[in-house]
């Protein structure tokens, strides 16, 4: 059965695949060393690789016999352009109310 594509935030929604993801960005690792961090079943973990995988958050690379799992910068890219809009607009309102402050202590 095909997984459904989760959006970025549905993604990240997960506290397991958050911590999936800090664990990956300190280093590469196999799928069974990912899942020796949690308290959940194999095929559990693997359901969540898929969903980062999936997502373009991670890559999965066969060595042998092992799977290695590998940040990937594509599947932050939404969330940070949704973060740098936020980031403009509260910068934008600030630099408004500092404006209004200042004619304010002018007058």
């Amino acid at each position: 059965m095909a997984q459904p594509m989760l959006d970025t935030f549905q993604v990240i929604a997960d506290p397991s695949r958050r911590h999936m993801l800090m664990l990956l960005s300190k280093k590469s690792m196999t799928i069974n060393s990912l899942a020796e961090n949690f308290d959940m079943s194999r095929p559990a973990v693997s359901k969540h690789i898929r969903i980062m995988y999936n997502a373009g958050f991670i890559s999965i690379t066969d060595v042998g016999r092992e799977r290695h799992c590998t940040l990937r910068k594509d599947g932050f890219d939404a969330l940070n352009e949704w973060l740098r809009y936020f980031d403009h607009f509260w910068t934008s309102k600030l630099k408004n109310l500092e404006n209004l402050l200042n004619n304010d202590l002018k007058n």
